[in-house]
């Protein structure tokens, strides 16, 4: 017996009434009866749960750079970064699946497949991936639609971060700071002379030079995550369609190369070399 250790809950919130884990542990229902499926249902459950919190994250991170309030958004972004790594992690448990594991209940999907999830889906509109056919796989849910056009329609995190710096100043293109912003942002010379500013006189404008790395530590593990994803899907299925239609790891290789934040990939080839202080 521990003293003082609440026992009767038969009129008082529990651990598992407050978390709702009689709805949450009876969400897993494998289809096929196959001892792995248990296994490649939890993953993605738990990166659902992760991607919705990270969703919340950069909702806030984005709310602060709005409002200038950079150390807020900080915070928001450092934990959205601890929120990718439990992200990439998950794939190292995946992979455990070898193909004849998967295979033996890969008929139970259908046609359902992650690349219908709507929350990486709203992730990407917020890091600045718009593509409106995307939103086609959820037209049968007005809820989940509204939710896409809206992120779809609004600025990304990059968008924010540009009108950012020509608040405090820097010359960012007139054209990129009123684009339409459900086009993809294409890399622009002018956002890299303002960035290249930045990185070349850190201490005058040390917040958006720890902005700027922010951004890139959210893009390289973001990048990191894709990578793992495309591996743990060619050691399973090799160069399979996956079962949603899509061109399965092919699809995935092409996303490596699409970019959120190029400026701050390119600006890095740019600057100028430091002097020497002695």
């Amino acid at each position: 017996m521990v003293e003082g250790v609440e026992t009767d809950f038969a009129r008082r919130m529990s651990y598992g009434d407050y978390l709702h884990l009689d709805r949450l542990l009876s969400a897993q229902q494998p289809l096929s009866g196959q001892h792995d499926e248990l296994l490649f249902i939890t993953i993605h459950q738990v990166q659902e749960l992760w991607m919705k919190l990270l969703n919340h994250e950069l909702d806030l991170a984005m709310a602060n750079i709005r409002a200038d309030a950079l150390r807020p958004a900080f915070k928001a972004l450092a934990r959205v970064a601890r929120i990718q790594k439990q992200l990439v992690e998950a794939w190292d448990v995946l992979s455990t699946m070898t193909p004849h594991d998967y295979l033996a209940f890969r008929d139970s999907l259908g046609s359902s497949s992650g690349f219908q999830s709507w929350q990486y889906r709203l992730i990407e509109f917020k890091l600045g991936t718009k593509d409106g056919f995307m939103m086609k796989p959820h037209a049968h849910r007005p809820d989940t639609l509204a939710l896409l056009e809206a992120a779809f329609a609004a600025p990304s995190v990059y968008d924010e971060a540009l009108r950012l710096l020509a608040r405090r100043g820097l010359p960012v293109p007139e054209a990129v700071l009123g684009r339409d912003v459900t086009q993809r942002h294409l890399p622009d010379e002018g956002v890299t002379a303002a960035w290249a500013m930045i990185y070349e006189q850190a201490e005058a404008h040390f917040d958006l030079y720890e902005l700027a790395e922010e951004l890139v530590d959210l893009e390289d593990a973001f990048q990191t995550w894709r990578f793992r994803h495309m591996k743990t899907v060619e050691r399973i299925i090799g160069h399979r369609m996956g079962t949603g239609g899509s061109a399965g790891v092919s699809y995935l290789k092409g996303a490596l190369e699409r970019s959120f934040f190029p400026e701050l990939w390119t600006v890095r080839t740019k600057l100028k070399p430091v002097p020497s202080r002695t």
